[in-house]
């Protein structure tokens, strides 16, 4: 299994923590589970860092079968749509932030 997580680092514009979280409920998160052919998606939203950790506000995570799972999912229709709503989602909801990715394995033990 792979997973694919979407790490949104910076930070919300002041009062409007609750105005994002209903975007991302409403707008992106139906795109975000049409991810086909995806096992799992999970989305997290930052509580508190530790210290003085960069906040996290926004974690997108989709677990996939296998790499031709995710290829599939990279070329549907419903990413490119979410992709083409970020910039609208930065500007509207965000000081700054940048979207970093990562892609793991899960462990076969």
């Amino acid at each position: 299994m792979l997973t694919k997580y979407a790490y949104f680092r910076g930070t919300v514009k002041a009062g409007q923590e609750e105005a994002m979280r209903a975007y991302v409920e409403e707008t992106l998160k139906p795109l975000w589970m049409a991810f086909k052919p995806s096992e799992q998606v999970r989305i997290l939203y930052g509580v508190k860092a530790q210290s003085d950790d960069p906040a996290i506000p926004l974690v997108l995570a989709v677990t996939y079968r296998d790499q031709a799972s995710l290829d599939a999912a990279m070329e549907s229709e419903a990413r490119y749509k979410a992709r083409d709503l970020l910039p609208q989602f930065y500007d509207r909801f965000f000081n700054e932030v940048t979207l970093q990715h990562y892609l793991f394995e899960e462990s076969d033990r």
